[in-house]
């Protein structure tokens, strides 16, 4: 059987599979806000929902954080 060369997709035109969930670090990097600022919103109950996993780490979905992110946009000035 002979040997077929395997075309390389470069990295930039193979996109990145998309996270359903974000962990708190990249989302505090999306949002450029400290992990302070996450834990005083949850403690006011304004952060995205989010879910405890076993070992204590925070999840966020992204469909969650894309509804809150939406949910707070400001409208438009006349």
């Amino acid at each position: 059987m002979p040997h077929t060369a395997r075309t390389a997709i470069p990295r930039e035109a193979a996109p990145m599979p998309r996270k359903d969930y974000l962990t708190l670090a990249e989302f505090l990097t999306e949002l450029d806000v400290p992990k302070s600022t996450f834990f005083r919103w949850k403690a006011l109950g304004q952060a995205p929902r989010n879910y405890k996993l076993p070992n204590g780490q925070l999840r966020i979905r992204r469909t969650d954080f894309e509804a809150w992110m939406a949910s707070r946009e400001e409208p438009q000035a006349a």
